[in-house]
């Protein structure tokens, strides 16, 4: 009962990760590195540190946990935020080259392979007195085989779309949209946000211990990776506001209070995913495995709803009953990798 719990915690929060592109769509008059770098400021600083908050028990501080901590995990963790950050970066634009259904289908695929496979690698490169490695069983294997599966199923769906409509229905659809360019930036962006999953399992032990509740141990953590993560973007997006002389998106004065309140929800939507994963987590102590391929389950689920909501706003509107038909089997595949671990065991 605990491990299906703890995959509908997950599940919860992938729905809202996948939708918080949603609200963002509401935001007036500014351009995108204006928007994407105040939604990152709830994203990616005041969310994570208001759940950090949360691991630090009465009489003690996050500081203290910080000025305690294994120095060089902090600095791994960071290291990979700032990495993720790059991947954030490129996820954005997969969005607007491919939709939000198949730029998340693509880059969110490579990330949940990227991430559950690197974080054990690199730790045993690092420690290999922990025997990292050993947490890459058959079943987490067989788990992360059967996401890429589902991905590749729906990246098939997401070339028909491509081949069968013409240019002025995919434009409808999606503005900007090219599939090639696309999918390139999408599995750049894929790879680079598997970092994060690297960094949490660098930071897994920077909590404090016995007194932090299980399901909130990863969230000291995931604050230093999405901190590392802020830096690589607001230096990107300030560039950008210098080069687009977009500074002049601050100074409207009568936009601030919508597109602070929407700015606000798409963050809080986003960090939704990262707090689910340490609450659900909670719940699967008793399975290794599905503790591995917890951060891939993650993934795999925001795949899912992505498509959901790609159908509700129309992404594949025009396309034949059999180019859908392949995305519903895609996403019954990734939905069938979420469970499939836990029964080879």
């Amino acid at each position: 009962m605990d491990i299906l719990i703890g995959l509908l915690i997950i599940a919860v929060g992938a729905f809202c990760q996948s939708s918080c592109y949603v609200p963002i769509n509401k935001i007036k008059g500014w351009s995108w590195e204006s928007y994407w770098l105040v939604q990152g400021v709830f994203a990616w600083i005041l969310f994570p540190l208001l759940g950090a908050l949360l691991a630090v028990p009465e009489g003690h501080s996050l500081l203290e946990l910080l000025e305690t901590g294994d120095n060089f995990n902090i600095l791994m963790t960071v290291v990979f935020g700032v990495l993720w950050g790059v991947g954030g970066l490129t996820f954005g634009l997969s969005m607007r080259y491919l939709g939000v259904a198949l730029g998340q289908s693509i880059a969110l695929g490579t990330c949940a392979a990227g991430g559950t496979l690197l974080g054990p690698v690199l730790l045993n490169a690092f420690f290999p007195e922990m025997g990292a490695l050993e947490s890459l069983t058959f079943s987490v294997i067989s788990g992360v085989v059967v996401t890429l599966l589902g991905i590749a199923i729906i990246g098939v769906a997401g070339m028909m779309k491509a081949n069968s409509l013409p240019e002025e229905e995919k434009k409808a659809a999606v503005k900007d949209f090219n599939f090639p360019k696309g999918i390139a930036i999408a599995l750049l962006a894929g790879v680079m946000s598997g970092c994060f999953n690297v960094g949490l399992e660098f930071g897994k032990d920077i909590n404090f211990g016995e007194l932090t509740a299980p399901m909130f141990k990863t969230l000291p953590a995931t604050l230093l990776v999405t901190l590392g993560g802020f830096l690589t973007n607001a230096v990107y997006c300030l560039y950008q506001n210098y080069k687009n002389k977009s500074f002049c998106d601050y100074k409207q004065g009568k936009l601030w209070g919508n597109n602070l309140l929407f700015c606000a929800l798409a963050g809080a939507l986003w960090y939704s995913q990262f707090f689910g994963l340490s609450l659900g987590k909670g719940f699967l102590t008793e399975s290794p495995t599905l503790m591995t391929l917890s951060f891939c389950i993650l993934m795999s689920l925001n795949v899912t709803f992505a498509n959901v909501w790609g159908i509700i706003l129309k992404e594949w509107k025009g396309c034949s009953k059999k180019t859908i038909a392949v995305l519903v089997l895609g996403i019954v595949v990734l939905v069938l990798s979420s469970f499939l671990p836990e029964l080879l065991k």
